[in-house]
C-alpha cells in the first residue's frame, strides 16, 4: 500500500477487479493512444456507461503510470491575451508542479500553441485534477497530454 496526500493506493491483480474498473482502464488507454477522440466513442466501443467511466476515471491507471508518473508534457492552445500564460504558470506552481520547459509559438489569429513539461513528483493533486484546473483558466482553449515519463 502507498499513500499520496489523503489517498491510499494498492496494487491489485487484474483478475479480481470488477468489470467496470477494467473497462474504465481500457477506455482511458483508448483515449491516451488516440484510437478514439471522445469519451462517448470510447465508452461505446468498450461497452461501459459514461457515468461508470466518470466515477472511476481518477482512481484507475495502469501500474507503469503509477510508478513512473513524474514528468508530464502538455500541449496547450492559448488566447493571445495578457496574463493567460502567467495565470497558467501560477496555477501549476500553486499545486506544487515544477515547470521544466516552456515552448510557445508565435500567435496566429489570436491563438498561440504552447508546450510545457511539468515535474509532478511534488504535487499533492493528480495530474487530471491539475489539468481540470488549467482548463478553467480564461484564455486556455485546449489542453492535451502529449506524454509522461
Amino acid at each position: 500500500m502507498s499513500s499520496v496526500g489523503n489517498k491510499k493506493y494498492y496494487i491489485v491483480s487484474h483478475d479480481i477487479l470488477p468489470e467496470s474498473i477494467k473497462k474504465t482502464a481500457e477506455v482511458k488507454e483508448l483515449l491516451a493512444r488516440g484510437d478514439v477522440l471522445t469519451v462517448n466513442k470510447a465508452v461505446r466501443e468498450i461497452g461501459l456507461s459514461k457515468s461508470a467511466f466518470y466515477k472511476y476515471r481518477d482512481g484507475v491507471f495502469p501500474f507503469y503510470r503509477a510508478v513512473h508518473k513524474k514528468i508530464v508534457t502538455v500541449s496547450l492552445l492559448l488566447e493571445h491575451k495578457a496574463g493567460v500564460l502567467s495565470t497558467l504558470l501560477n496555477t501549476i506552481a500553486a499545486e506544487q508542479g515544477s515547470i521544466l520547459t516552456i515552448n510557445q509559438g508565435l500567435p496566429l489569429q489570436g491563438l498561440a500553441n504552447a508546450t510545457i513539461s511539468i515535474d509532478t513528483a511534488g504535487m499533492q493533486v493528480s495530474v487530471d485534477t491539475l489539468l481540470k484546473a488549467v482548463t478553467l483558466i480564461k484564455g486556455v482553449k485546449k489542453v492535451e497530454i502529449l506524454g509522461q515519463t
